[in-house]
């Protein structure tokens, strides 16, 4: 939750000393706005494996303060928009997001699902 892509990279580097990096995967907080530009580090570092969690749901018991993990829908936006193909619809994506997060009764984590749910509302009017 606290990480800048300067000191991912940084520990990448050092971690891909003894660990193949085929072999890592990237997992990340957005407790500071960071995550998706760690994520962004981590990829041209060659990590191709991302954890997230739809809605941002979760946190962390072992970070005080720590918010949510990195919301899926801001990481699929982020990915389709540099052309990568992560086959996830997003669509539907955004759809499970906002079914779960009306049955907690909490708005979503994501920036993308939260802009994308005030358009979609628009176009309804």
């Amino acid at each position: 939750g606290v990480g800048t892509p300067g000191n991912v990279r940084t520990m990448l580097q050092a971690v891909k000393e003894v660990v193949p990096v085929e072999k890592l995967a990237i997992h990340t907080h957005d407790t500071y706005g960071m995550a998706c530009a760690n994520i962004l580090a981590s990829l041209a570092e060659g990590v191709s494996v991302v954890d997230s969690s739809i809605a941002g749901l979760g946190g962390c018991p072992y970070a005080k303060g720590a918010s949510g993990n990195v919301a899926t829908e801001d990481v699929v936006y982020m990915l389709h928009g540099m052309g990568i193909d992560t086959g996830v619809d997003m669509e539907r994506l955004l759809e499970a997001g906002w079914y779960i997060s009306d049955v907690i009764g909490r708005d979503p984590a994501s920036n993308a699902s939260r802009a994308m749910r005030i358009k979609a509302e628009r176009e309804l009017l």
